[in-house]
């Protein structure tokens, strides 16, 4: 972003911190040895380690993290995983602490996991109070989902575009694979193969996919009840909705609106 962080306090003062940050950093400049040997200096004070996206990889290059789960953001995920094999990497979580280790998956991931520690030490009411201040959700779980990976837009040469574009215009309606391949022209069959060599997931999965991301823009943007959203977005029942969207975002709709409408948890019945 072009944007400098200038130090306030030398590298000496985690000596004895007790909590040790590590942000964002490029991956093209590994740590220094006298950042490396600060964390370490820390891990084996039994000071608490954040990293927030990249800066999980300091962490990795000092050798504190074998054999623990950890976050990065998810375009990282696959590079962590390979340069450092002894690392468990989870490319889906927001934030995840293991141990005296949080690690977080990006920007906002991090104010989570900043949070979240908050909330540990001083209780949610402090947490609540920082995160109100900052206009910022006061509590994301964090085994909630980056992201719902629904491929990108094929193009419109591309011989599924079309059936594509009308799944997206038919959300709403029951949808069944034999209503997909006429939209198509061809075979249940061929489209199902057509979906998985050409798009990497089925037709069903697509059409869920889509739906959850249905969902998501409906929860935030209406005060809908969830069944109406359900219906709104073609899964026809509020259990269906919920089901999906816990697997595939890893809360349910109502957690999931209550992040953005600053809610307490009393305030709604549970979705």
């Amino acid at each position: 972003t072009g944007t400098s962080v200038v130090a306030a306090l030398p590298l000496s003062a985690a000596d004895d911190a007790d909590l040790v940050a590590l942000p964002s950093s490029p991956l093209d400049r590994p740590p220094s040895d006298a950042v490396l040997q600060a964390v370490r200096h820390a891990h084996d004070r039994g000071a608490r380690l954040l990293s927030v996206c990249t800066g999980v990889f300091a962490l990795a290059h000092a050798g504190v993290l074998d054999g623990r789960r950890v976050v990065t953001h998810w375009r990282h995920a696959a590079h962590l995983a390979e340069s450092h094999p002894s690392v468990v990497v989870d490319a889906d979580l927001l934030y995840h602490q293991d141990g005296p280790i949080v690690s977080s998956a990006g920007t906002a991931a991090g104010i989570d996991a900043c949070l979240h520690l908050i909330r540990t030490a001083h209780g949610p009411a402090v947490a609540n109070r920082i995160a109100r201040r900052m206009v910022v959700p006061a509590h994301r779980r964090g085994d909630q989902r980056q992201f719902v990976d629904t491929p990108v837009s094929l193009g419109p040469d591309h011989s599924l575009q079309e059936v594509i574009d009308w799944i997206d215009g038919h959300l709403a309606d029951p949808l069944s694979i034999t209503d997909l391949a006429g939209v198509a022209g061809v075979s249940s069959r061929t489209l199902m193969r057509r979906f998985s060599t050409e798009v990497g997931v089925t037709p069903h999965g697509w059409l869920t996919q889509r739906r959850v991301a249905r969902a998501q823009e409906l929860l935030e943007l209406n005060s809908w009840s969830i069944e109406e959203v359900a219906a709104r977005s073609g899964f026809g029942s509020a259990p269906l909705l919920r089901h999906h969207f816990r697997r595939l975002i890893g809360v349910t709709p109502t957690e999931f609106r209550r992040q953005f409408s600053g809610e307490p948890k009393s305030a709604r019945a549970l979705g």
